[in-house]
C-alpha cells in the first residue's frame, strides 16, 4: 500500500464460512475499485492464497490510516472491528449478519449498496459515547479498558450474590446484594443493560446509565446520571468473586475491595452512518414493534 492509496480494514465473523465467501466479494469489488482491503492475520479471512485482500499485523495499529473498518457480521463483530478501530480513531461501519444488529448500518441483502456507498465515499460520521474505565486494588490502579456498550461487574459464582456499594461523585448511593450492576452507554442501552431492565436511551442524548441485575434491595432502580459523573462500583471485605467485562469481550477478576471507576471517555466511537434514518425508525425495525394503524404524518 502506497500513502496515497485508499484502503479500508475488514473485519468478518470468525468461523462462519458464508461470511467468508461474502468477504471475498466486497474485498474483490473494492479491490476491483482501486480501494486496498486489508485483514488481520488473526482472523479466519487471513488464511488461504487469495490477492482480494492484504494481511497485515493483528495489533492495535491495524486500522491505522484506513478510511473505514468494515465488518460483516453481528453486534459482537462489530465490537471486535471497534477494538481495531480504536487507535487509529477509524470510523466503523457494519453490515448485519447476525440477528438484532443494532450497531450496524446494513443488512446482508444492501452489500452492493454498502460497497457502492464506500467506493463513492458516501457516508457521514456519527459520534457515540464510550466509556473509560480503571480498577484499583489498595487505591492504585491496576487495570484501564474501556467499552462502547457497557461495563458489567457480575457475580463470578452462580450460587452466590455479589454484595456492590455504588457511588456516584465521590459520594454513596447504596449497597445492592445483586448478580451484577450495568453500567452502559445510551448506545448500549439497547444491548446488556435493557436485558436486565433499563431503559432505551436515544444515542444523541448525553447520560450514562446504572442497571443493576437482580438486586434484593428496596432501592433497586435503574438509574440515569449525568455525562460528567463519575461512577464508583466497590467490592467490601467480605464480598464473595466477582468478575468485571468490558462489552462482554475483555474480562479481569476482581479481589474484595476492588474499586472500578467509570467514566466517560474523551474519545468517542465514530460509526459511519450512510443514511440519516431517525433512531426510532431503527428501534422499530430491529426489535419489529407493531406501528400498525399510526396516522400521524409520515
Amino acid at each position: 500500500m502506497t500513502a496515497d492509496r485508499r484502503s479500508v480494514l475488514l473485519v468478518s465473523h470468525d468461523t462462519r464460512h458464508d461470511v467468508h465467501e461474502l468477504a471475498a466479494e466486497v474485498a474483490r469489488a473494492l479491490r476491483d475499485s482501486d480501494v486496498d482491503v486489508r485483514v488481520c492475520d488473526d482472523d479466519g479471512l487471513a488464511g488461504g492464497e487469495t490477492t482480494d485482500w492484504i494481511v497485515v499485523p493483528a495489533d492495535e495499529e491495524a486500522a491505522d490510516g484506513a478510511e473505514l473498518v468494515v465488518v460483516l457480521g453481528g453486534d459482537g463483530t462489530i465490537l471486535r472491528g471497534a477494538e481495531r478501530a480504536r487507535h487509529g480513531d477509524v470510523p466503523l461501519l457494519g453490515v448485519n449478519l447476525g440477528h438484532v444488529g443494532f450497531l450496524a448500518e446494513a443488512e446482508r441483502e444492501a452489500v452492493d449498496d454498502v460497497v457502492r456507498a464506500i467506493v463513492e465515499r458516501q457516508w457521514h460520521v456519527e459520534e457515540r459515547t464510550a466509556l473509560d474505565v480503571a480498577v484499583l486494588v489498595g487505591g492504585r490502579i491496576v487495570h484501564r479498558t474501556w467499552a462502547l456498550n457497557e461495563v458489567s461487574l457480575e457475580k463470578a459464582a452462580r450460587e452466590r450474590m455479589v454484595d456492590v456499594l455504588v457511588g456516584i461523585d465521590g459520594r454513596p448511593l447504596s449497597r445492592w446484594g445483586c448478580d451484577g450492576v450495568v453500567c452502559a452507554t445510551p448506545t448500549g442501552s439497547t444491548a446488556y443493560a435493557f436485558s436486565a431492565g433499563g431503559p432505551v436511551v436515544w444515542p444523541e442524548v448525553e447520560a450514562l446509565l446504572v442497571v443493576p441485575i437482580s438486586a434484593h434491595a428496596l432501592f433497586a432502580r435503574p438509574l440515569v446520571v449525568s455525562p460528567h459523573s463519575v461512577i464508583a462500583l466497590e467490592l467490601p471485605d467480605e464480598s464473595s468473586a466477582a468478575v468485571m467485562w468490558a462489552d462482554g469481550r475483555r474480562a479481569i477478576d476482581l479481589p474484595p475491595r476492588a474499586r472500578v471507576e467509570v467514566r466517560r471517555s474523551t474519545q468517542p466511537v465514530r460509526l459511519a452512518r450512510l443514511s440519516q434514518a431517525p433512531f426510532t425508525d431503527r428501534l422499530v425495525a430491529k426489535f419489529n414493534l407493531p406501528v400498525d394503524g399510526w396516522r400521524g404524518r409520515r
